[in-house]
């Protein structure tokens, strides 16, 4: 079963980081959904997966928007393994985000329960929340924003993106959370739109990626599976690096 990204058909087999006869990592691609959506026959990354091997199951999501590493079981003994590794948060998560303004982040420690707000959005929750803990690293800096590493040691709902947020680092296009589309002219000197186009966000996405995510799936094996950035998120990069530094 392909998927179109774009004009370009991505079969399941493109994706592939890392597979063995007990799981596959792949490198899933921005507004593809993990599971099937409720009331919609798009395509999902699980359908994909199944037409590839008909046991393929999840062991964790990523939210539609979402790129980047992301593992499935084979079987159900793998399964299990894994989703025990992620109960004991053995599994070492590392996504990069590009953010709003300049943050000189240096494994900074955000330890902020987390709790349901509204319309499927998440809240810093004192009183009723569930822990969650992220650490930050700023790797990049442009003029009026940074690209930064997180490691999430919890796994609540949009963790990174209310914890980004509750540090006034909201990521770029995150509009849930505060985000601005990020607009060339906004940074460009002298830039010129031809009359009749419109000005379109450098990226039509919140700028999240799960670069990297390194696990066991048995006793005595590990493995670490590193994702690409997918073009809408070098494209971004590209226009900073040239326009913003």
């Amino acid at each position: 079963m392909p998927y179109f990204c774009g004009m370009k058909k991505v079969q399941f087999t493109d994706l592939i980081l890392f597979e063995n006869d007990q799981v596959v990592v792949v490198n899933k691609p921005p507004m593809l959904s993990s599971l099937d959506e409720r009331f919609a026959d798009a395509p999902s990354l699980l359908r994909m997966a199944k037409s590839h091997h008909p046991e393929l199951r999840l062991c964790h999501r990523l939210d539609k928007e979402t790129s980047g590493a992301l593992i499935l079981a084979k079987n159900d003994a793998a399964y299990r393994f894994i989703s025990m590794e992620f109960e004991h948060r053995r599994v070492l998560k590392k996504y990069h985000a590009i953010v709003e303004g300049i943050h000189q982040f240096d494994m900074e420690e955000v330890d902020l329960p987390i709790g349901p707000h509204r319309n499927g959005l998440m809240k810093v929750d004192f009183g009723g929340g569930k822990e969650a803990l992220t650490y930050f690293k700023s790797i990049a800096y442009f003029r009026h924003f940074t690209l930064v590493e997180c490691t999430p040691i919890t796994g609540r709902t949009h963790q990174i993106r209310v914890h980004l947020a509750a540090r006034k680092a909201v990521i770029t296009n995150d509009i849930a959370y505060g985000g601005k589309p990020p607009m060339l002219s906004n940074f460009k000197r002298n830039y010129n739109l031809g009359k009749f186009d419109e000005e379109r966000p450098l990226i039509g996405r919140l700028a999240l990626h799960a670069h990297a995510v390194t696990f066991r799936y048995a006793e005595d094996q590990e493995v670490t599976a590193t994702a690409d950035y997918p073009a809408d998120f070098k494209v971004l990069l590209k226009q900073l690096e040239k326009y913003d530094s």
